[in-house]
């Protein structure tokens, strides 16, 4: 497997791929090895889930993917860069520009509107603050928040702060979204709202999707591959076929 460490001018087919990848941590009571030869690829436009309960791995996983840590043996390539070689100024490029990140807990700056915190991503970008402005008014608009986008967090629901989240992790027009426990958050109502908007973004706008979830229903219901994480190792990968996806 060979890849190159430059932040990449175009979309890559082929997006996430893990080779042989181990994960230990070395702590004073004994090594905790949180991954163990786990391999696997994701192609670009798919929607995939990471299926795991707690101490599955998952979460190691997540990290790995985000570039946010390293693996300890094993390949982890990211839209085409080979993240245990890249420096922490390339791994930060490449969070910035590669990952659009979907939190269970929002992570919105409550000072700010939601107009605001949409367009925060693109501070490092170099476009003027009207376009700046200008691009989180039509991703608000398209989650259905150009009403609120005046209002601050502290004056939204959870659902739709959940919004205004998928919206900023839109904005930089990433490779792909990662999404960690998207609606671990949200009431059953909300939560079947966010998964129809998620299911949009990838079916409509062919946008490539990973998330990160213990919910193994939900993941059948929107994803079209099911990764699943058991002690460390994926003991399941399953195709779901598009009919049996969410389609609203």
């Amino acid at each position: 497997m060979q890849a190159n460490t430059k932040i990449p001018e175009k979309k890559y087919p082929l997006l996430i791929e893990a080779q042989n990848v181990n994960k230990v941590y070395n702590l004073e009571a004994a090594p905790i090895k949180a991954l163990h030869n786990v391999s696997f690829s994701i192609q670009e436009g798919s929607f995939v889930s990471v299926v795991g309960k707690s101490g599955s791995g998952k979460s190691t996983l997540l990290n790995l993917i985000a570039g946010m840590d390293k693996p300890t043996s094993g390949e982890m390539v990211a839209a085409g860069k080979l993240i245990s070689k890249m420096t922490s100024h390339e791994l930060a490029a490449y969070r910035r520009t590669a990952i659009g990140m979907i939190f269970q807990s929002f992570n919105l700056i409550n000072s700010m509107t939601a107009l605001q915190n949409v367009a925060m991503p693109l501070l490092f970008s170099g476009e003027t603050e009207a376009n700046r402005n200008r691009r989180a008014a039509q991703l608000l608009e398209s989650v259905g928040l150009e009403s609120r986008a005046k209002h601050r967090p502290t004056e939204l629901s959870g659902g739709e702060q959940q919004r205004v989240a998928i919206a900023r992790a839109l904005v930089n027009d990433p490779f792909f979204l990662l999404a960690d426990e998207p609606t671990g958050n949200l009431d059953s109502k909300t939560s079947e709202d966010i998964s129809a908007l998620l299911k949009r973004i990838h079916s409509q706008e062919g946008r490539t999707v990973i998330m990160i979830t213990h919910d193994l229903q939900l993941a059948r219901k929107l994803s079209t591959r099911v990764l699943t994480l058991k002690d460390g190792e994926i003991i399941s990968d399953e195709t779901v076929a598009q009919e049996a996806c969410l389609t609203k």
